[in-house]
């Protein structure tokens, strides 16, 4: 074969095959086997799947030229060619810029996340600090609509308790001694108190009753109820006012001899003015509680029921409406958190997808003469399911018009 052939050919295949003269020096400096660790890894983070991506392109386009002569529309064709080299071009550079771009969303999602984690712990101390004062509200709430008077059920019990302790205090030395009396034995005072003050508490909780069956009656003008309940109040007036509130009126002698000499109540004063006494704080304790919170007591007492199970429209629960409210600010921050999450995980594919993307082309074009990516991705929806891909390719002509 003569020489000057020889040479001819020679410059062809160089011509053809001019990536196998630069490939192995770039691959070997996109490896960067010999650099520092962290020189290495930059190399290979920056520069190796770019590198890959330009002798594939490289090779293809050689072939594609190689194709020219046989094609149909070779305008189109080559002007494919120039445009996949812009597309990976750009797909080079937003892959560089890709990852200073993942790097800041990865910065700014971690100081996202931890401030809703730290907003989420104070938030949830909160809920724990003032969780007492939201029931209180709750409970104070539910008493103030309920349609039963638990204000006043709880003062006229509250006001019976103390009540029957003091009467208990007053009583327990007179008890001491008629038992002792009776007896013959020296009782201790601890012994007595507790029955006594059960037996005094049924006394004035009686005594109540009686004054809300007298109300009732009057309000009704039952005539023989009257007189039947106005005789047995008579009777509990007589039995407090002796044995109950003429201790008081004893303890304030001391007190009028004070401020006069040769002083004597006598015994129809002292019953006058404990029953006075007796008057003036059942009028006020019952015109101020206990004129609403007997007949429920007496109801719960007779088994007649509360009438609260026809109610409208149940109360809603303070404390589930704020920590609902609690939870749904959780949920918000959670879709902040998941589109932040879905946010990074593009900024993170999308770049060297892109990269990769743009080197298929170049095979696409050199088997079907069309792309089937088309760049850049703005997101990830951009990119198509395979069998979409395929359908779209099986569904176009084979060239480009």
């Amino acid at each position: 074969m003569p020489a000057e052939t020889t040479g001819i050919v020679y410059y062809v295949l160089s011509i053809l095959l001019f990536p196998m003269y630069f490939q192995e020096t770039f691959i070997v400096f996109a490896w960067g086997a010999g650099d520092v660790f962290w020189l290495m890894l930059a190399k290979r983070i920056f520069l190796l799947l770019p590198v890959f991506a330009v002798m594939l392109g490289c090779w293809v386009t050689i072939a594609s030229i190689l194709t020219v002569i046989i094609r149909h529309n070779r305008r189109v064709f080559v002007l494919s060619l120039f445009i996949n080299w812009w597309d990976l071009g750009k797909s080079i550079v937003a892959f560089w810029g890709g990852i200073f771009k993942f790097l800041f969303y990865l910065a700014a999602g971690i100081l996202g996340f931890l401030k809703i984690f730290i907003l989420a712990i104070w938030a949830l101390i909160q809920e724990v600090v003032f969780m007492p004062f939201r029931l209180l509200g709750t409970a104070g709430r539910g008493l103030v609509r309920s349609s039963i008077p638990w204000i006043a059920v709880s003062l006229t019990l509250l006001w019976c308790l103390l009540e029957g302790i003091i009467f208990t205090y007053v009583m327990t030395p007179l008890v001491v001694d008629t038992f002792s009396n009776i007896t013959g034995e020296q009782l201790s005072e601890g012994f007595v108190r507790i029955p006594l003050f059960i037996f005094l508490l049924f006394i004035i909780l009686g005594s109540y009753a009686v004054l809300s069956n007298m109300v009732d009656a009057v309000k009704k003008k039952n005539i023989s109820a009257i007189l039947g309940i106005g005789v047995i109040e008579i009777v509990a007036l007589f039995v407090e006012v002796v044995f109950l509130y003429r201790e008081f009126v004893d303890s304030l002698v001391p007190w009028f001899a004070q401020y006069s000499e040769n002083f004597e109540l006598g015994m129809f004063w002292t019953l006058a003015i404990a029953g006075f006494v007796w008057f003036g704080i059942r009028s006020l304790s019952w015109f101020l509680f206990a004129e609403h919170g007997t007949p429920t007591i007496l109801a719960i007492i007779q088994g007649k029921g509360l009438g609260i199970e026809k109610r409208e429209a149940p109360v809603r629960n303070g404390y589930i409406a704020i920590s609902s409210e609690f939870m749904d600010k959780i949920k918000e921050e959670s879709i902040w958190l998941q589109a932040k999450g879905e946010e990074l995980l593009a900024s993170f594919m999308l770049p060297p997808l892109q990269v990769i993307a743009a080197a298929i082309n170049f095979c696409t074009v050199l088997i079907i003469s069309q792309n089937i990516f088309h760049l850049p991705f703005k997101n990830m929806d951009d990119m198509k399911i395979s069998i979409e891909m395929i359908e779209s390719v099986s569904n176009k002509p084979e060239t480009v018009k």
